[in-house]
């Protein structure tokens, strides 16, 4: 099958949805798919998000994407993001009368709300409203909305999408991301608390920042946050954006994964973590909440993320959880849901 994935992050941002469709497109290819990404890097006219320079938003995408699509002559489009391409995209399915599938990757009306509420804090409220009719609209015309998480299917049933809500999980690189010895931080005071992401005002950093813990504290990656944040809190360690093996390894030689968001609908990092043996501490929220199901694999809980991670150091071991993310999370997996979506709704 020929199928063209279109989304709004893309090369060269690096964040989950990203490394979603990278994996993703990986498998498809593997089981004999054609897949093809458009992205922002596409096309010539962008400017950077509010906020978030890195993201880059396309302007008037419609015509250009329509040729592309006419020429590419896909058997399945799939729109990951509400953005502009995401806008286009749909447009173009609907006006084509051509069957696609979406995906829910991110609490999009918090994330909008947080940033408009972060410059004009009265408008938090109408922002969320909008944006949550927003996302229903969006949705609505397509075959199916894939999600990550029981409790994310939840809340959208809860928010009024009559359209099929189908699953779809994610999976993690087990030949990079294992337990093994903890070659970094060896001057740092332990134990270690590591976070791994975004350095933005959605991801909730400040409560990770902030949170009681005995030992040190280590952020990988990069945003518009990191200068306001390294100032204010200097005692932290930021170590940068790492990839590959170096991100392999910063999770090995942690001792707990701290994810303060509450606004992501999945979470790959706590995966990668779970899988490198670290336990995870987060709130009791969707995502964490699917993926730390058992005391083995980390603690949650409604307000305290230190006394969370305090307790996660506690039960289990780097084994168990490895051996837990082996068996329940595969990119195989996530691929045969993708194309089951397609094949049962979209064709």
């Amino acid at each position: 099958m020929k199928i063209l994935i279109i989304s709004d992050a893309w090369h060269p941002q690096l964040n989950g949805v990203v490394r979603t469709y990278e994996y993703l497109a990986e498998e498809l290819v593997r089981e004999g798919h054609e897949v093809k990404v458009i992205g922002p890097a596409d096309f010539p006219f962008k400017i950077p998000m509010l906020g978030y320079a890195e993201i880059e938003l396309v302007i008037g995408a419609y015509r250009r994407l329509a040729k592309m699509i006419d020429v590419e002559k896909p058997q399945h489009i799939h729109i990951a993001t509400e953005g502009p391409l995401g806008l286009a995209g749909r447009r173009y399915c609907v006006k084509q009368k051509i069957p696609f599938t979406t995906s829910y990757h991110t609490q999009f009306p918090d994330y909008v709300a947080k940033r408009f509420g972060h410059y004009v804090p009265l408008l938090h409220g109408p922002t969320y409203f909008l944006a949550k009719r927003f996302v229903r609209w969006f949705h609505a015309p397509a075959g199916a909305v894939l999600v990550a998480t029981p409790s994310l299917e939840a809340q959208l049933h809860d928010w009024g999408f009559k359209v099929p809500l189908l699953r779809f999980s994610r999976g993690v690189n087990l030949d990079l991301f294992f337990p093994g010895e903890k070659t970094l931080f060896s001057n740092l005071k332990k134990p270690i608390a590591l976070y791994v992401g975004r350095i933005a005002i959605e991801k909730n950093l400040e409560d990770f920042l902030a949170m009681d813990w005995p030992g040190s504290k280590v952020l990988v990656g990069d945003g518009p946050s990191l200068p306001f944040l390294k100032n204010k809190y200097p005692d932290a360690h930021f170590a940068g954006k790492k990839t590959g093996a170096e991100l392999a390894e910063c999770y090995r030689s942690a001792d707990v994964f701290v994810f303060p968001s509450r606004t992501d609908t999945f979470g790959i990092v706590l995966v990668e973590a779970l899988a490198s043996g670290l336990p995870v501490a987060a709130y009791d929220v969707t995502g964490p909440k699917d993926i730390v199901t058992d005391p083995s694999l980390g603690a949650l809980h409604e307000s305290d993320l230190g006394l969370a991670a305090r307790e996660a150091l506690k039960n289990g071991n780097a084994q168990t959880r490895s051996h837990h993310v082996k068996h329940n999370y595969t990119w195989e997996n996530a691929a045969r849901q993708f194309i089951g979506a397609i094949e049962n709704y979209c064709v």
